[in-house]
Parts: structure tokens; C-alpha cells; sequence
């Protein structure tokens, strides 16, 4: 089939971007990377409990497969072993697609996305204060690359992959062409060592081949122990940085979702290296970690009630939840406009973040433009909650939850029902008419395409007071 392809000529920027829905030609790459130029912009925001944080991901790895693996365990005795931290959705894109913006709008695929630039992400909080932020796209062909995949050039071998890279999924991102040249690949990474000049927040994928998706967990287990051993020689990267290493999802999809995972770092205190962490976490906990660490507002979605790292929540007195994962999955998306009714349910209208007096995880409330954009409608989901869960779909309910003495059952706990945000024949309570952007996502047997319309998402959700 033909690619769709683009050729953008961003306004103020040194660089052409292509965008297109399948592998570009290579000629077409060669001319776009010889003007894309990398920025990496620096700064010094010192936080409660790190200065830098950095998330490497790994593939389509179950726990038990993970956890067993000798160089996984070798990491972890460097640092605090996560066993209780989980991925959200199948398949991989939308764990990607979560971690950047607190939720994965029901998708469900691996297809070209490009979500609209009033969706705000994790770039957003970061530069409310001024810190600096990247991402290393192992294989990646040139800075603010749009393509859907680069393949290796010798063997034809899957090398880079659009989906495991979270932030080019948003228009608000890739659409500013200043901020898309900060998403750079390897080369740029080992440089930016060299001249020490590492944003603060970094999002770090291998390729294909060192990740495991194309290959096993011995594979790339021996591969990430040898990266990580050599960016510990590096003082300036190791020193005051807390490192994440996780998995994007378990690869046996009706499993709980479930993930092996690792934090390291200089961060760490020398008393809790070799320590074990049973805390519920998920992907949306890097997000709440985050702001929490630098006293960043929320986006008011999954992120908002999500658990915060011990090492952070400790320094601001925060309990955590406790959560009983007797009955929790977190193996399938919701209902929204990014399904394509292979794991979730299609919707034409975008969930609403919580825009109110919501109490975050973090405490810092909700980022400005979140509020300007959806004002006062009603949220579509309880996200105090510290997982995510949808009555309308039943998904996730029946699930206990507890703080400080008083316990609540996701979806079934009436006493603190607040807010019917919709019914089941799908009216609304209102919509927004902020932006007319919609998205795409081709691949599919059919394109579905969200109306310009921000509405509630169809369906009886339960909003809980936390």
C-alpha cells in the first residue's frame, strides 16, 4: 500500500518533517535529516527527592518471565525492585500514549495516532517551571522524526517503531517543531552525555531488537545491563537521577497486567539499594511521581489520584493507597475516540479531565490550560481513584481500595457517588468547542475520526469523593 506522506515546512524552525503512515522512503529521510537539527535545551531544577528521572522501557515481558531472569535480578539488587507495578492497557501504544498523558483515550491498537494538540501532556507540567525535557528514540533517523517505523538498513530488520514513542503521539508535541526536535535518537544521547547537557526528564526506548520485542527477555536483559553499567560510569547522568526500568505490558494479554520493574539512580539512599517496594503503582504513577517530586499541577486525569514513588511520597507525607489486585486487570482500554473495537468500545467523544477541586496525588491542583480548555464540564471518570476503572464497561470494578482506615470498592461504593457525568443512552452535560482538531489513526480496516466536539464519553460513570 502506498504511504501517505507529508512534508511539512515548520514556521521558524531549521528543519522539514515528514510525516507519514507507513516507512518513507529513504531518499525522503536522507532529505529531511539533512536539515533536522537536535535541541537540547538544559536546565537545573532541583526536586524533593531527585534532580533527574529517566524511564527506560522493555517489551511484551510477563512478570514472572522478567522477574526470573538473572540480569533483571542483578538490577534490581542495585536499586528497589517494584513488585507490585502495573501496565494499563494492551497492546503496547497505549502504555506509551498513558505515560505522557495520563490516559490512553481507549486505544487499543498500534496504528499511526496523532492526538489534538489541546490534549496536554507531561511537556506541559515540565515547562510550567522551566524544566528540561527530552526523549532517546534508539534508531530513530533524525531529530523529530514522524514517520511510522525506520527499519534497520542492512538486514531490513524492524529498528524504530512510532508506537513506543509517547510523546510524537501528540499533536501538541510533534506539531511544534521547537519541541519535536527534542525528541532525538541515540546518537544524540551519548553527545548530550558527553556535554552534559541532559534535559531533567527523559523518555528512553530501545529499538526493537534491544527491547524484546523482536527478540526475548535474556536478549535484552544482557543488553540493558550493559547499557545501564556503562551509563553508571557517567557521574553527571548517575548522580542525583532516579532511573525507571519497566515494561510497556505483559505479553500474555488476559493476564493481570502486571510488570517487572526497577528504579536506580543516585537518587536512591544507600540505606534502601537492594530494598524491595510492594506499593501499587502503575504507568500513570511516573506522572503524579513527577509533579509530586517538583511541585507540579496534575493533568487531571489518571495521573490525579495515581500512587506516588515511596522515595517522593515520603519527602511530602503522602499515603499512599492500598489496593487489593485480587480482581484487578488493567488488560483493556475504556470506551473513547482512539478504539477500534478490537479491546475497548468507540466513541466518538474524548473523556474530561477533572478541572475542579479535585485532590491530586501530587497537591499542586490542575494545570492552567487543562481548566481553560474544558472548564467547568464534568469529569468522565473518577480520577481520585488510584487505578483506573469504568462502570460503564465494567472493567476494573469490584476492586478494594484503601487509605488511612476507610476502604472503597471501584464502582460499587455509592455512599460516595458525587457525579453522574452521563447515562447509558449517551447524552452529555455539555461539550467544548476549544479546538476543531481531530484525530487519525490509519492501519485499521476502518479509520474512525473523532468529531471536533470535546464531549463526555458515553455511558453511567461513577465519580467517587477521595
Amino acid at each position: 500500500m502506498q504511504s501517505a506522506v507529508l512534508l511539512l515546512a515548520a514556521a521558524g524552525a531549521a528543519s522539514a518533517q515528514l510525516i507519514t503512515t507507513s516507512e518513507p522512503p529513504l531518499s525522503d529521510i536522507k532529505a529531511a535529516a539533512a536539515t533536522a537539527v537536535p535541541s537540547s535545551p538544559v536546565s537545573n531544577v532541583q526536586g524533593l527527592a531527585f534532580k533527574n528521572f529517566y524511564q527506560i522501557w522493555l517489551e511484551n515481558i510477563d512478570y514472572g518471565n522478567a522477574s526470573d531472569d538473572s540480569n533483571q535480578k542483578y538490577l534490581a539488587s542495585k536499586g528497589i525492585e517494584l513488585t507490585n507495578f502495573w501496565a494499563v492497557a494492551h497492546p503496547s501504544e497505549p502504555n506509551y500514549a498513558s505515560t505522557a498523558a495520563g490516559d490512553q483515550f481507549a486505544m487499543d491498537n498500534d496504528d499511526f495516532i496523532q492526538i489534538p494538540a489541546n490534549v496536554s501532556t507531561v511537556v506541559d507540567l515540565l515547562d510550567t517551571k522551566g524544566i528540561s525535557w527530552g526523549e532517546y528514540q534508539e534508531s530513530l533517523p533524525y531529530a523529530g522524526f514522524q514517520g511510522f517505523n525506520y527499519s534497520n538498513q542492512q538486514t531490513y530488520a524492524n529498528d524504530y517503531v512510532r508506537k513506543h514513542n509517547p510523546l510524537i503521539l501528540f499533536d501538541n508535541v510533534a506539531g511544534n517543531a521547537s519541541r519535536a526536535s527534542q525528541i532525538k535518537n541515540f546518537t544524540s544521547l551519548w553527545s548530550d552525555i558527553e556535554n552534559n547537557s541532559l534535559p531533567q526528564w527523559a523518555f528512553i526506548t530501545p529499538n526493537m531488537t534491544n527491547d524484546a520485542h523482536d527478540t526475548n527477555i535474556s536478549f535484552a536483559s544482557v543488553w540493558e545491563r550493559n547499557f545501564i553499567e556503562k551509563l553508571e560510569n557517567y557521574t553527571d547522568f548517575w548522580n542525583e537521577s532516579l532511573i525507571l526500568l519497566t515494561f510497556d505490558e505483559t505479553g500474555d494479554y488476559p493476564i493481570q497486567n502486571k510488570v517487572f520493574s526497577v528504579l536506580l539512580g543516585g537518587a536512591i539512599p544507600s540505606n534502601l539499594v537492594g530494598t524491595v517496594d510492594n506499593t501499587f503503582y502503575t504507568h500513570y504513577s511516573t506522572l503524579a511521581t513527577v509533579q509530586a517530586n517538583w511541585g507540579l499541577p496534575s493533568l487531571g486525569r489518571w495521573d490525579c489520584g495515581a500512587n506516588i514513588f515511596q522515595i517522593v511520597s515520603n519527602k511530602t507525607g503522602y499515603t499512599n493507597y492500598q489496593v487489593d489486585t485480587t480482581n484487578l486487570y488493567l488488560n483493556s482500554s475504556f470506551i473513547g475516540p482512539l478504539s477500534t473495537n478490537t479491546y475497548s468500545n468507540y466513541s466518538s467523544v474524548w473523556p474530561v479531565p477533572a478541572t475542579g477541586n479535585e485532590s491530586c496525588s501530587a497537591g499542586h491542583g490542575i494545570l492552567d490550560s487543562v481548566k481553560a480548555t474544558w472548564g467547568a464540564l464534568a469529569p468522565t471518570y473518577n480520577y481520585t481513584s488510584p487505578f483506573p476503572f469504568d462502570t460503564a464497561s465494567h472493567k476494573d470494578v469490584n476492586v478494594p481500595f484503601s487509605r488511612n482506615g476507610t476502604t472503597w470498592i471501584s464502582g460499587v461504593n455509592n455512599t460516595a457517588l458525587t457525579t453522574k457525568t452521563s447515562n447509558s443512552t449517551g447524552s452529555t452535560t455539555g461539550t467544548s468547542t476549544s479546538s476543531s482538531a481531530v484525530p487519525s489513526h490509519t492501519g485499521a480496516a476502518s479509520v474512525n475520526s473523532a468529531s471536533g466536539a470535546l464531549a463526555l464519553a458515553a455511558g453511567a460513570v461513577l465519580a467517587f469523593a477521595l
